[in-house]
């Protein structure tokens, strides 16, 4: 496998770049990567011909600027991985190993799961500045993700700070996964494999949970990348029907050289997390059945959860997913007003709102240009109660073929000045910040 050293340019944080650059690109303030190769076969879409939202957030032609190549051979762009594939370990050794890099990497509790087009490098720096101390990228297809140029500098792109960070690929092919992650694993902590979308079109591309019919090529993923990887595998997993069952499952993963699962509290066929409550108990079993770290998905809508979580699971962590999307300021100890209803009292205006993470998020969607798809969606669940309230705000949003950022600052400008505000909570019991530890601390 060859790979192609990337390029960095320099540019004002205003400014953004277009996917389809074989580059490295890089802000004043920070370098963003994004992978891509010269190798025959590379597709290139004609952007005329693409949906205005699957376009970059800015003008291609800012990106004819000088460009200077970045060594990857400095000691800060090298993964804090295990050093050499583990093909010659035991069983001990591999988990001894697969402690002692989560303890290089901080033992983070608060992450960002994955979430198709939702955990792009802006949404996970916003989360990361408020609390959230690992992330995981939006889940890759790994066929397409090796064969087309494009999707790989589009969809996947990182920074220096973007760590820890765990990068999804789905997959039911292994020499296809490995070909994937090795273009990945030098600029992540793990390559994770997906096996827990319960989605449809898993079901038709027989992937992500729809594995869970096929066992020994579950094994087969695993044990292709960790005998060939020289960071560690993880994988996400949602739960059997039958305790046992998950119990052999988790514990088959372990055997075939996972060093880190992050389970999902509900099964297959519970896709909706409104009217399913994710089974910790089952989150607990696994834990107690495995020796590699476990992390714990499901029902993370505060920090109330996740303290109870940790505590009713013996995890090593949480992940949350849609909760965060609403409020990416969560792990910070901030909850939106329906979560203060009913509650003790001993909350109070946090001094923070959506617009305001909103205004934060697209600042970084200048540094770290997306797809506009991505902000359309983030701008959504940001602003979902304040659309409710101005419907027409909503509306006009819905009608832009084409979203600017003149457009969104004007919008959210709009918003504050209809007077009304809809701010996000602190409670006085948990305090204003999250401690090294990574957990708010609370009178107990």
């Amino acid at each position: 496998m060859k790979f192609i050293i990337p390029s960095l340019s320099l540019r004002s944080s205003r400014n953004s770049c277009c996917p389809a650059q074989k580059s490295i690109m890089a802000s004043p303030l920070a370098q963003t990567l994004t992978l891509s190769q010269t190798q025959t076969g590379s597709f290139h879409a004609d952007p005329a011909q693409d949906d205005l939202d699957d376009m970059p957030c800015s003008d291609p032609q800012q990106e004819r600027q000088e460009r200077q190549q970045l060594l990857l051979s400095s000691s800060d762009s090298l993964p804090l991985g295990f050093g050499s594939p583990s093909r010659c370990l035991s069983g001990e050794s591999l988990v001894e190993r697969a402690w002692t890099h989560w303890a290089k990497l901080g033992r983070p509790k608060l992450i960002v799961a994955p979430m198709v087009d939702n955990s792009e490098l802006p949404f996970r720096m916003l989360c990361r500045k408020y609390g959230a101390e690992a992330a995981y990228t939006p889940m890759l297809h790994s066929r397409i993700f090796t064969e087309n140029e494009k999707y790989r500098n589009q969809e996947f792109t990182t920074c220096k700070e973007d760590r820890p960070l765990f990068v999804q690929f789905c997959a039911n092919d292994p020499e296809v996964l490995l070909e994937a992650a090795m273009r990945v694993e030098p600029f992540c902590d793990y390559v994770d494999i997906n096996f827990g979308c319960p989605q449809r079109i898993a079901r038709r591309g027989n992937y992500g949970a729809f594995l869970m019919d096929n066992l020994p090529l579950v094994k087969s993923l695993v044990q292709k990348l960790a005998l060939n990887l020289n960071v560690p595998v993880s994988c996400k997993i949602r739960v059997f029907p039958d305790l046992q069952d998950t119990i052999k499952y988790a514990r088959m993963l372990e055997d075939a050289g996972c060093s880190l699962l992050a389970v999902h509290g509900r099964t297959r066929d519970e896709k909706d997390g409104k009217k399913f409550r994710a089974d910790w108990d089952a989150i607990k079993a696994v834990k107690n059945a495995v020796r590699i770290p476990v992390l714990a998905n499901g029902n993370i809508r505060h920090m109330d959860d996740v303290h109870t979580c940790l505590e009713k699971t013996g995890a090593d962590g949480v992940l949350s997913a849609e909760s965060l999307l609403e409020n990416p300021a969560l792990f910070a100890g901030y909850r939106t007003a329906e979560w203060v209803v009913g509650s003790e009292g001993s909350e109070r205006d946090g001094k923070l709102d959506q617009t305001d993470l909103l205004v934060e998020y697209l600042k970084l969607c200048e540094r770290y240009p997306v797809a506009w798809r991505m902000i359309r969606a983030h701008v959504h669940r940001m602003l979902g109660d304040w659309f409710r309230m101005h419907p027409h705000v909503r509306e006009d949003l819905n009608s832009q073929s084409k979203l600017t950022f003149e457009f969104l600052y004007d919008m959210i400008d709009h918003l504050r000045e209809l007077g009304t505000r809809i701010p996000l909570y602190l409670d006085d019991k948990l305090g204003d910040r999250v401690p090294a530890d990574g957990l708010v601390s609370r009178d107990v």
